[in-house]
C-alpha cells in the first residue's frame, strides 16, 4: 500500500498495520463490556448489542464482532449528532443518545450512545455503542408489536440529545425514559452498559495518541479508511460486470396477514462499483415491517462484505464503493409516521435478496439462501411475586449450503449475529418451562452440501394472563435452494391451549396466554446447492445416524442404497 505522509514524513505500512489491529481489539474490548455489563437477557445472552469507533468525519474506524445490522446503522447516528451537535461544541465527557428512525436510527429499541473521544483538548475520534433494549414503551411489553400501524404505538421516540454535559448527567431526561418503559431498573442498567463500553473506548483511543500523538493517528485512520476502500474496489472487480436481479416475499405485515410483500432488487456490478436499486419492491405497509433508509443501507453493506474478501479490514473505507436507489415510500425507505419495529426482518430479506443476486454472478463463491428469518418471541405480565418481566428471545433457522459446504445448524444468518437464547436463562427470567430444544430433522433443504437445519422449541406458560408477541417469517416462503438443490422448510408455529385446542399462527401475532398453554415452533431451514444425489454416501449416512434427515429422505431423496446401513 501507499505510505502515507504525516507532517512531512512518511508513516511506515508496519505502524498502520499495528494501529489497525489495535483499534479493532479496542471495538472489541468495547463489546466485551458491553455485553458483561448489561441487566437484560436479551444483550448478556442473546448478544443484542454492538460497538464501534468512528472518525471525525462519521466513517467506521473500527467495530467489534457484534451485529452487522446494528454496526452499520450506527453510521448515519453519529452522523446526525455531529450534524445536530458541531464538534466545535463538543468537550470531554459528553454523551449523546438517539433512537429516532427517521433520524437516522433503526427502530426504537435500538438505543446509540455516543461520546466523542479527546487528546490535548482536540477531538481525534468517536466512540458508540448501540444495544438492543428489553422494552421501549408502546402498546405491547418487547416494544415490538406485530400489529402496530404507527409508530407512536412502539414506544418512546428520542431524537439526539445530550445525556451528559462533561460529567454532569441529565436528570430530567433519565427521568423522562425511566417513566416510559416497563422495567426502568434492567432499562438504566443497560444504558450504563452502554456508556461503560464508549468510555473504554474513548480511554483506549487516548493511550493510543499518547504513544502515536493526535494529529498522526488521524492520519494512520485515514490510511486505514482508504486501504479498505482499494481492497473493496479490487475484489468488485473480480465480480462480471452487469445487473442482476433477485425478488424474494415477506409472509405479510402483520396487520394484512393474507398478503405477502415484495421486495425485489436489481444488483449493478460496473468495474469497482456497486449499485442496488430497489424499484418494483412493494409500497410501505401498514404494518410495522418497514425499514428505513439506515437499514436499507445497513443490509446493503453486510451484502457488499459478505461477497467480497473476509481478510479486508472491514471499516467505512468498505462502504465507498456501494450506492442504493431507494424509492420514497417504499417498504425500503417509508415515510414518516410508518411503524418500523419489526424491521429485522425486513432487512435480513434485503441483505439476502442482494446476495441472491450476486448469486448469478459469482454462483461458485454465494451459498443457497439461508433461512433469512429470526423468530422473536416476547413475554410480558406478572411473576409470582406479582413483579412485571419482559423478557425476549431468538431462534434461528439454518444458513444455505454453499459450494463446498453444509450450511449450518439453527444460526442467525444475513446481517444480525443474535444468540438462541439458552433454556436456563429464559426458565430465570420468566414464568416459564422449556419442555424441549432441538433440532429440526429433514428441514435443511436437500443437496449436494445440504441446508442447515431450524429447531423445534415447546415452551409452556406458568402463569395467567401473559402477554405473548410471536414475530416470525419464512411461514409461507421457503429459502430456496441453489444449483439444482431443493428448498429449505418453511416454519410453522402452532398454540396448544390448556384445553387442546390448537391454534396455527400464521407468522405473527400478538395475543395473550393462560396457565398450561403451550407454544411449539419450528424455525426454517437453509436451502440446499448442488443435486442431492451428488451427495457422498458417507455424509447421507452421517446425517442419518446423527438424526438431521429421516430414512424416508435418505432413500426416496439422496438415492441412498441401505443395504448394510442399520436402521432404527
Amino acid at each position: 500500500m501507499p505510505a502515507q505522509v504525516f507532517d512531512g514524513q512518511k508513516i511506515d505500512p508496519i505502524t498502520v498495520e499495528v494501529v489497525r489491529n489495535k483499534v479493532d481489539g479496542i471495538a472489541n474490548e468495547m463489546q466485551s463490556t458491553l455485553l458483561r455489563s448489561s441487566f437484560s437477557t436479551v444483550v448478556k445472552e442473546g448478544l443484542d448489542a454492538s460497538a464501534s469507533l468512528f472518525t471525525l468525519e462519521g466513517e467506521t474506524l473500527a467495530q467489534a464482532i457484534a451485529i452487522p445490522i446494528h454496526l452499520a446503522t450506527l453510521i448515519p447516528i453519529v452522523e446526525t449528532i455531529l450534524k445536530r451537535f458541531p464538534l466545535a461544541q463538543m468537550k470531554a465527557g459528553d454523551l449523546y443518545i438517539m433512537n429516532d428512525p427517521y433520524l437516522g436510527g433503526t427502530h426504537l429499541p435500538d438505543i446509540a450512545i455516543v461520546m466523542p473521544v479527546f487528546f490535548d483538548g482536540q477531538p481525534i475520534a468517536v466512540s458508540a455503542a448501540m444495544t438492543h433494549h428489553q422494552d421501549v414503551g408502546g402498546m405491547s411489553p418487547g416494544s415490538v408489536p406485530p400489529n402496530a400501524v404507527e409508530i407512536y404505538q412502539e414506544g418512546i421516540r428520542i431524537p439526539p440529545l445530550k445525556l451528559r454535559d462533561g460529567g454532569v448527567l441529565n436528570d430530567t431526561l433519565i427521568e423522562m425514559l425511566k417513566l416510559n418503559v416497563r422495567i426502568p431498573d434492567v432499562f438504566m442498567g443497560d444504558i450504563g452498559a452502554q456508556i461503560s463500553a464508549c468510555t473504554i473506548g474513548a480511554r483506549r483511543v487516548y493511550e493510543l495518541a499518547e504513544r502515536y500523538g493526535g494529529g498522526k493517528l488521524r492520519s494512520i485512520f485515514a490510511a486505514l479508511l482508504d486501504r479498505s476502500e482499494r481492497l473493496t474496489r479490487s475484489a468488485l472487480r473480480e465480480i462480471p460486470d452487469g445487473t442482476y436481479t433477485y425478488h424474494d416475499y415477506l409472509d405479510n405485515d402483520g396487520v394484512d396477514l393474507d398478503k405477502p410483500v415484495k421486495i425485489a432488487v436489481a444488483v449493478t456490478i460496473n468495474d469497482d462499483t456497486l449499485h442496488c436499486d430497489f424499484t418494483g419492491t412493494d409500497p410501505q405497509t401498514r404494518g410495522p415491517f418497514n425499514a428505513v433508509q439506515s437499514g436499507s443501507q445497513a443490509a446493503a453493506y453486510y451484502a457488499v462484505r459478505a461477497v467480497t474478501d473476509s481478510s479486508i479490514p472491514t471499516n467505512g473505507g468498505c462502504f465507498r464503493p456501494v450506492t442504493l436507489h431507494l424509492p420514497k415510500g417504499s417498504l425500503v425507505n417509508p415515510t414518516e409516521p410508518a411503524p418500523v419495529n419489526s424491521r429485522t426482518a425486513t432487512l435480513k430479506r434485503i441483505a439476502g435478496c442482494i446476495v441472491g443476486a450476486l448469486r448469478q454472478a459469482s454462483p461458485e463463491i454465494v451459498p443457497a439462501d439461508g433461512a433469512s428469518s429470526l423468530l422473536v418471541l416476547m413475554f410480558g405480565g406478572q411473576d409470582a411475586d406479582d413483579q412485571p418481566f419482559v423478557v425476549g428471545e431468538f431462534n434461528a433457522g439454518g444458513s444455505g449450503g454453499g459450494p463446498s459446504k453444509d450450511g449450518v445448524d439453527v444460526i442467525e444468518t444475513d446481517g444480525s449475529n443474535c444468540m438462541n437464547m439458552p433454556v436456563e436463562a429464559l426458565e430465570l427470567e420468566a414464568p416459564i418451562r422449556v419442555h424441549q430444544m432441538r433440532l429440526r430433522k429433514d428441514s435443511g433443504g436437500a443437496g449436494q452440501f445440504r441446508g442447515g437445519l431450524g429447531c423445534v422449541r415447546e415452551i409452556e406458560f406458568l402463569s395467567d394472563n401473559t402477554a405473548l408477541t410471536h414475530r416470525g417469517e419464512r411461514h409461507q416462503h421457503a429459502p430456496r435452494g441453489s444449483q439444482g438443490g431443493h428448498d429449505g422448510s418453511k416454519a410453522h408455529s402452532v398454540l396448544v391451549r390448556d384445553d387442546g385446542r390448537h391454534e396455527t399462527i400464521a407468522s405473527k401475532v400478538f395475543t395473550t396466554v393462560q396457565r398450561g398453554d403451550r407454544l411449539i415452533v419450528e424455525t426454517p431451514g437453509g436451502g440446499g446447492y448442488g443435486q442431492p444425489k451428488a451427495r457422498e454416501r458417507s455424509a447421507v449416512v452421517d446425517d442419518l445416524d446423527n438424526g438431521k434427515i429421516s430414512m424416508d429422505s435418505a432413500r426416496q431423496i439422496y438415492g441412498l442404497d441401505l443395504s448394510g446401513v442399520d436402521q432404527p
